[in-house]
């Protein structure tokens, strides 16, 4: 049994005025949606005593427009890391930042510091070390989070351990305190 012959139907062959009114028809729709579109929002608290406003918002500052405490030599250095929020409660957020120098081989020593930008002043700058690169400590893990710097140091036992190989693990954080950022070790150091 043969198939029988179906007719070719002429809306079944897009030809280029197909194609140009399809275009024009969906330009009509999106021109018409534009104009009959739904109002702007005017929804507004009503007046009175109980509306307050809230303190604008500032950005946190960036680590790239300090000159970090860290000597480099040649090279210069990097952030590593970096994390915002209010650490002092004053309603503007500090940033802190994880530095150490771009050297070409090895694993040079991390430094945090705490930036800050004060209103109106058009440069941040750094205005503590929570860890000091002559430590020869290296930051594992990082967070700011509910006033507090939290992090993992990594560092050696003696000045014999390589530098490659940190065996101290320490976990500590870091909170404001009358005017200082004081040091806490919550599970104390232990060895890698």
């Amino acid at each position: 049994m043969q198939p029988s012959a179906v007719p070719e139907l002429a809306h079944t062959h897009a030809r280029p005025i197909h194609w140009v009114a399809t275009a024009t028809a969906l330009a009509g729709v999106v021109a018409l949606s534009s104009v009959l579109g739904p109002d702007a929002a005017t929804a507004a608290p009503p007046p009175g005593p109980q509306t307050k406003s809230a303190p604008a918002q500032t950005a946190p500052p960036d680590p790239a427009a300090v000159e970090f405490p860290l000597e480099c030599g040649p090279v210069k250095p990097v952030v590593k890391k970096k994390a915002s929020g209010d650490l002092d409660g004053d309603g503007r957020p500090e940033t802190v930042a994880v530095v150490h120098c771009d050297a070409p081989m090895g694993t040079p020593p991390d430094g945090v510091y705490v930036v800050t930008q004060a209103a109106g002043s058009t440069r941040p700058r750094v205005v503590a070390t929570l860890a000091d690169p002559e430590d020869r400590t290296n930051v594992d893990d990082f967070a700011v989070r509910d006033g507090e710097v939290a992090a993992t140091l990594l560092g050696y036992s003696s000045e014999d351990v390589p530098s490659c190989c940190p065996d101290v693990r320490e976990s500590v954080k870091w909170r404001w305190d009358d005017g200082a950022f004081v040091r806490s070790t919550p599970s104390g150091a232990r060895s890698v």
